[in-house]
């Protein structure tokens, strides 16, 4: 992808805020028309091999060295997505609906703070790579909004996505009963 496709919607790089990129959003032609998609910051493109190795931990139950990665990597990166949503996974593995929602939910705020700042575009389709640890991001969120009994807050966040990405390839609809 071309550097001059890296904008937050009005044709711009993505934001730095305090020496840090932000997470931003892009208009991308598709076969189905034009979408959008999310582009994520340099340090969290950088750091695809250390996400890989986190998973790998998970997968052998190795989940404290993995939790420490993480934070580690968002102490370097804030708005890297995915590892928002690994501490989430790894809370909700734990029986911390609390926790997860706090992981998923801060995915999920820098994702639509990015898409308001440009403009609230849409389809944002799961479909694009870039856009899944968003969407996987707002499965867990809405699981945990509904373990924890705020079932308003995770239909809100169900007609958000439905806007976003009308086919609902998650299924996150039937997780809030919509």
């Amino acid at each position: 992808m071309s550097n001059d496709r890296h904008h937050d919607g009005a044709g711009r790089r993505p934001r730095k805020a305090g020496g840090k990129e932000k997470l931003a959003v892009t208009r991308r032609d598709t076969p189905g028309g034009t979408a959008w998609e999310l582009v994520h910051p340099r340090c969290s493109r950088k750091r695809r091999e250390d996400i890989e190795e986190v998973e790998a931990m998970v997968e052998e139950g190795e989940t404290e060295i993995a939790h420490d990665e993480l934070v580690w990597l968002l102490s370097e990166c804030p708005d890297f997505l995915e590892a928002h949503v690994q501490l989430g996974l790894i809370a909700l593995e734990d029986d911390d609906a609390k926790l997860a929602r706090g992981h998923f939910g801060r995915a999920y705020e820098l994702a639509i703070r990015a898409l308001d700042a440009a403009g609230a575009p849409q389809p944002l389709p799961y479909e694009l790579e870039s856009n899944k640890p968003f969407f996987q991001a707002a499965k867990g969120l809405v699981h945990s909004l509904m373990e924890l009994g705020r079932k308003q807050a995770a239909k809100d966040v169900c007609q958000r996505l439905a806007a976003l990405d009308p086919t609902d390839p998650l299924g996150i609809q039937r997780i809030a009963g919509r």
